[in-house]
C-alpha cells in the first residue's frame, strides 16, 4: 500500500513539474512574443521618426538663424508633423498593453519601453489643443527673435545691451537700457500666459494637477525630491550668499557713487542679475579680447581626444541681423551631426558660452552608434546641462587661461586667487537666480491667474535680494525667454552644476591622479575625454540617470562637491 502511494504521489510530483514547466514555457514564449511585438513597434516608428527629426531640426535651425516668418512657419508645420506621431491613440493603446503586460525582460528594451510610454503619454492630448499650442509657441519665439531693445532711437542687440550694463558707470544710461531691455514683457506676456493655460489643460486632462508637475513627473524627475533638493540648496547657499552680497553692494555702491540701498536692477551688470558683476580686480575679457574664440574652443577638445572640427564647420556662431541672439546646440540626426548656434564674441561671456555649448555637443557626438536610437541621447537632460558646465567654468580658470592664451607664471598667479572667487561668485549669484526661476514657474503653473508681475519680484527680493524699482508693475517675467520656450526646464541648470563639481572632483582624483582641484584644465589629456565618452556619453539613456552617475563617480548625485567646491571656498 505504501508502495502504491508512493507511486501515486511521485507521479502527482511529476505532474505538477510537468505542468510548471509548460507554464514556464508558455511564460517565456509570451515573453518573447510581446518582446518581438515592441521591437516591430520600435522599428516602426524609428523609421517614421529619424528623418523627420533631421528635417525639423534642420528647420528649426534654419528659422533661428534667419528670423524670417517661413522658416518659422516651416520649423512649425514640421514640429506638428512630429508630434503627431506621439498623439496617435491607437499607437498608445499598443504601448501601454505592452507595457502593463509586463512581460518585457531585455533591459535595454524595458527602458525604450519606459520613454517610449512617457513620450506617448505626454502628447496624449487633443490634436486641435496641440496645433495651437506648437503655433502659439512658435509665434512668442519670433517675437523674442526679432525684438531688439531700443535707447533714444538706436536699436540694440543683446550683446549690446549687456555690454553697456557690464561696463557703463552712467546711472542714467543704466536705467534706460535695463527699462528698455525689458519691453519684450509687453509684447509676450499675454501669449504666454494663454500658453501656460493651455499646457495646464492639457495636463489636466492626462491626470495631472498642472503642467510643471507634469514635466518633472513624465521627465523621471520626483518633484517632492526635487522641492527637497532646493531647499537644500536654498540653506546651504544662503548664508555665503549674503555675504557675498554685501560685498557686491559694497563695491557697486562705489562705483556707481551710490549708497548700498540706493542699488537698483540695472546697477547688477545683467538684465537679471543671473551672472556675477565684475567686482575683483581680475579682468577677464582681456585674456579673449585679441583671441579667436572659435580656434580655442576647436583646439582644446581636440587637445582632450574630443575633437570638434566637423561640428564647428556647421554651426552658426556669429551675429546676423535677425538672428536667434542666444545660444543653443541641437543634434540633428543621433549620429554625430551636432550643430551649435552662437552670437561669438572675444570676451569671457562667449568664452563661456562657447565651452558650455561645445560640452553638450561632444556629449551628443561621441554616443554609441551600437545602442538602440532611442537610446542615443543624455541620461537626463540635467546631465548633459552638467557636461556643458563642467567646460564652462574653465574660461574663469587661470590655469586653463594661462594653458590656452599663453600668460606666464607670474600672471597665473596674479590672477589665480581672483579667477577663482570670480567663479565662487557666479555660482553663488547663478544659484540664488535659479531658485527664482524654479520657484516662479512652480507657483506660476499651480496659479496662472494670480499676480505674476508681484510673484516675480517677491521672488527676486527674497532669493537674490534685489529690490523692485519703487513702483514698477510690469511683466519684467516674461522677458526671461526660458520661460516661454523651455518652460519647467530651469531646475535642470542648477542639478548640472552639482553634477558638474562630482564630475570634475572624479576626474582629478581618479583620471589626472591628482590632489589639486583648484588649478586643473584638462588641456591636453585625452584621458579625460575617454573617461567622459566611456562612462557619460556612451552609456546614453539606457539607464536611470542617477544610476548613470552612480557607475560613472561611485556615488549618487550628490550637493557635497558643489559645496566643497564653491560654498565653503577653497
Amino acid at each position: 500500500m505504501k508502495k502504491v502511494l508512493f507511486l501515486i504521489a511521485g507521479a502527482v510530483i511529476i505532474l505538477a513539474s510537468c505542468n510548471e514547466e509548460k507554464k514556464e514555457t508558455e511564460k517565456s514564449k509570451s515573453e518573447k512574443n510581446m518582446e518581438k511585438e515592441l521591437s516591430a513597434f520600435i522599428d516602426k516608428l524609428v523609421a517614421e521618426i529619424k528623418p523627420l527629426e533631421t528635417e525639423l531640426s534642420e528647420a528649426s535651425f534654419a528659422a533661428a538663424v534667419s528670423g524670417k516668418d517661413e522658416d518659422y512657419e516651416k520649423s512649425a508645420q514640421l514640429e506638428i508633423k512630429y508630434r503627431l506621431i506621439y498623439t496617435d491613440k491607437k499607437r498608445f493603446e499598443e504601448l501601454k498593453n505592452i507595457k502593463e503586460n509586463g512581460n518585457i525582460k531585455d533591459e535595454l528594451l524595458k527602458r525604450q519601453l519606459e520613454n517610449l510610454y512617457n513620450d506617448f503619454l505626454s502628447m496624449q492630448i487633443d490634436e486641435e489643443k496641440m496645433q495651437k499650442m506648437v503655433m502659439l509657441a512658435n509665434e512668442v519665439d519670433k517675437k523674442f527673435s526679432n525684438f531688439r531693445t531700443t535707447v533714444d532711437g538706436k536699436k540694440l542687440t543683446d550683446n549690446e545691451v549687456e555690454d553697456i550694463l557690464r561696463t557703463s558707470a552712467d546711472n542714467k544710461k543704466l536705467e534706460k537700457t535695463w527699462t528698455a531691455c525689458k519691453d519684450i514683457g509687453p509684447v509676450v506676456s499675454e501669449d504666454v500666459k494663454t500658453l501656460v493655460k493651455m499646457r495646464n489643460e492639457v495636463a489636466k486632462d492626462l491626470g495631472f494637477n498642472n503642467y510643471h508637475e507634469m514635466s518633472l513627473k513624465l521627465g523621471d524627475q520626483d518633484p517632492q525630491e526635487i522641492s527637497k533638493l532646493f531647499d537644500e540648496l536654498d540653506n546651504l547657499t544662503r548664508d555665503a550668499y549674503i555675504a557675498q552680497k554685501k560685498e557686491i553692494d559694497s563695491v557697486l555702491a562705489a562705483k556707481y557713487k551710490l549708497k548700498p540701498e540706493e542699488l537698483k536692477p540695472w546697477h547688477y551688470q545683467n538684465r537679471f542679475f543671473q551672472e556675477a558683476p565684475q567686482i575683483y580686480k581680475v579682468d577677464l575679457d582681456k585674456y579673449y579680447a585679441k583671441k579667436d574664440i572659435v580656434a580655442l574652443i576647436k583646439d582644446y577638445f581636440e587637445s582632450i581626444g574630443l575633437p570638434i572640427a566637423d561640428l564647428i564647420e556647421k554651426s552658426d556662431l556669429f551675429e546676423k541681423p535677425g538672428k536667434n541672439q542666444h545660444a543653443f546646440c541641437s543634434d540633428f540626426n543621433r549620429e554625430g551631426d551636432v550643430r551649435v548656434l552662437c552670437n561669438v564674441k572675444p570676451n569671457n561671456y562667449w568664452m563661456n558660452t562657447m565651452l558650455h555649448e561645445y560640452g553638450h555637443a561632444v556629449y551628443d557626438k561621441f554616443n554609441d552608434r551600437d545602442l538602440a536610437f532611442l537610446l542615443r541621447s543624455p541620461a537626463h537632460a540635467f546631465t548633459t546641462e552638467a557636461i556643458a558646465m563642467l567646460f564652462g567654468r574653465f574660461s574663469a580658470n587661470a590655469q586653463w587661461i594661462q594653458d590656452m592664451t599663453g600668460i606666464n607664471d607670474e600672471e597665473k598667479t596674479k590672477i589665480a586667487e581672483d579667477a577663482f572667487k570670480t567663479l565662487r561668485l557666479e555660482q553663488l549669484v547663478f544659484s540664488r537666480w535659479a531658485q527664482v526661476m524654479y520657484r516662479f514657474e512652480k507657483a506660476m503653473y499651480e496659479n496662472p491667474d494670480q499676480d505674476l508681475n508681484a510673484l516675480w519680484w517677491n521672488l527676486v527680493e527674497k532669493y537674490q535680494m534685489v529690490k523692485k524699482p519703487e513702483g514698477r508693475d510690469m511683466p519684467d517675467w516674461a522677458t526671461k525667454t526660458h520661460i516661454a520656450s523651455t518652460p519647467c526646464y530651469y531646475h535642470n541648470y542648477l542639478m548640472g552644476e552639482l553634477l558638474a563639481s562630482q564630475l570634475y572632483y572624479k576626474i582629478v582624483k581618479d583620471v589626472i591622479k591628482s590632489d589639486d582641484y583648484s588649478l586643473q584644465s584638462f588641456k591636453g589629456n585625452t584621458e579625460v575625454g575617454k573617461f567622459l565618452t566611456e562612462n557619460v556619453f556612451k552609456p546614453g539613456n539606457r539607464w536611470y540617470w542617477n544610476d548613470m552617475i552612480e557607475k560613472a563617480t561611485g556615488e549618487k548625485l550628490t550637493a557635497k562637491y558643489y559645496a566643497k567646491q564653491f560654498v565653503g571656498g577653497k
